[in-house]
């Protein structure tokens, strides 16, 4: 076994989780992997793929056990992530935004909340996370949509952009702004929007450069009501929410990447050791040896990191937001640095779309941009040491 495949026999699951590991490894490369060229070149939502994720029971695997689930470690969730993601990058966003969506309602829901909503994502829902504006991105408390109480409901109107499952939703975790409270920070609020809401309307759909299988959604709420009882926490709790969310989806996407990133490496591997130039493998030059080397000790170490923040996730810990997002900006980094040196590597071979390394190099750009672009996560870690 090479480093990379020594790191992975010691993630820490337990053997239920090895088993439902393996379970994953096989769906991703007898169905998953094989189906992937043809869902990005048609930009064709794999509903086949989600359907073979749901034989499994994967959704299962967050919810809790009262609410219709079968909850494994954080650690494991990650590592399907990954292993879904290497297949078929768009397949793997498109399963862990169900998490990302449906987790703050795990984490703050009420207990009727749950029992009434919960068991729709176990049994195989798709969830999305509404947060996202033309005019607020990185920033969110420039969001505009609002939230207005009348009586026992509330009533939702404006839009919001790039919304991944955005089409196919059976629930949204929705932010917007509560009117009657002025500060932009504290009237944010989140509550849950269920699909088949009068009101709600898919305007676009994204023509994007890479995951094109993923849909990418923009909405449309023109006084769409729903009950006050879907309300999560209070008015004005919305930012708390999020940022405790964001911390747990980070490594998800960081989990993503690592899979587009180790993708592009074995593929890259693979080809050098088989394709010669003057009579010797192109693995043998030290030019190439250098790349491969560093792109090994950067992914060795990088994934390293994925499995200690999955620890102390699974271990409790509520502050690791720095290293939450150290470890989104080093993956996607990586994911783009591993993505491109394949293509290199497989020379004008990497630049035809018969070979996946130009797929996982589009795929691997937006990894950089989501859930926070890299430029803000390094003014975060950069921040967290300044002494006050």
């Amino acid at each position: 076994m090479n480093i990379l495949q020594r790191l992975d026999t010691r993630i820490s699951l337990n053997d239920e989780e090895r088993m439902l590991l393996d379970s994953v490894r096989a769906l991703c490369r007898q169905q998953i992997a094989p189906r992937a060229e043809h869902f990005d070149r048609n930009a064709e939502f794999p509903w086949e793929n989600v359907r073979a994720i749901n034989e499994l029971g994967l959704n299962a695997m967050f919810v809790p056990e009262a609410y219709g689930g079968a909850p494994m470690s954080y650690t494991a969730y990650l590592a399907c992530v990954r292993e879904i993601s290497q297949a078929c990058a768009a397949t793997g966003i498109i399963w862990a935004t169900n998490y990302h969506g449906m987790k703050p309602l795990i984490d703050w829901g009420t207990e009727e909340q749950k029992r009434r909503l919960l068991p729709r994502i176990a049994e195989g829902g798709l969830g999305a996370l509404a947060i996202t504006e033309p005019g607020a991105g990185s920033d969110a408390t420039g969001m505009r949509a609002t939230f207005r109480e009348e009586g026992d409901q509330i009533v939702i109107n404006g839009g919001k952009t790039f919304i991944t499952n955005g089409d196919v939703a059976d629930l949204y975790l929705l932010f917007g702004k509560w009117e009657g409270i002025a500060d932009a920070k504290q009237s944010i609020s989140v509550l849950v929007l269920e699909k088949g809401t009068p009101g709600l309307s898919v305007v676009r759909l994204e023509d994007k450069m890479g995951t094109r299988a993923s849909s990418t959604a923009t909405l449309a709420f023109d006084n769409c009501r729903v009950p006050r009882a879907n309300l999560i926490g209070e008015p004005g709790d919305g930012l708390r929410i999020l940022f405790a969310s964001l911390n747990k989806s980070r490594p998800s996407v960081a989990a993503h990447a690592l899979g587009i990133a180790r993708g592009a490496f074995e593929d890259a591997v693979a080809y050098i050791n088989e394709r010669k130039q003057s009579g010797r493998k192109i693995l043998e030059f030290q030019g190439i040896q250098f790349m491969v080397a560093d792109l090994a000790a950067e992914l060795a170490l990088v994934e390293n990191w994925l499995w200690q923040v999955g620890g102390w996730v699974d271990a409790g810990a509520t502050d690791f937001g720095i290293e939450a997002s150290l470890l989104k900006m080093r993956a996607t980094d990586l994911a783009m640095r591993a993505a491109t040196d394949a293509v290199q590597l497989l020379g004008g071979y990497g630049y035809c779309k018969d070979y996946r390394v130009e797929r996982l190099m589009r795929d691997a750009k937006i990894t950089q941009i989501w859930e926070g672009t890299n430029q803000v996560h390094r003014q975060l870690i950069g921040r967290s040491f300044l002494q006050r």
